[in-house]
């Protein structure tokens, strides 16, 4: 079953930010698809699996350099 998740991340403020933030979570086990938006901040997470998590969303968006919003 395929759960969707959104995530606040405050600091993208542009279309690379956006790409960047989708790049690194896309590349996690799982993840079926991402949609950023700068302007809002927020990122929907579309993935299937038990094996990913807000934690590993978290570590995913700071090791891209962004900040994810508690």
């Amino acid at each position: 079953m395929i759960k969707t998740e959104v995530l606040m991340v405050p600091d993208m403020t542009c279309g690379h930010c956006e790409a960047s933030v989708q790049g690194a979570l896309a590349a996690l086990p799982g993840v079926e698809g991402v949609k950023a938006d700068s302007v809002t901040g927020r990122v929907e997470v579309s993935y299937e699996g038990a094996k990913t998590d807000r934690v590993q969303f978290g570590s995913a968006v700071e090791e891209a350099g962004y900040t994810l919003e508690a």
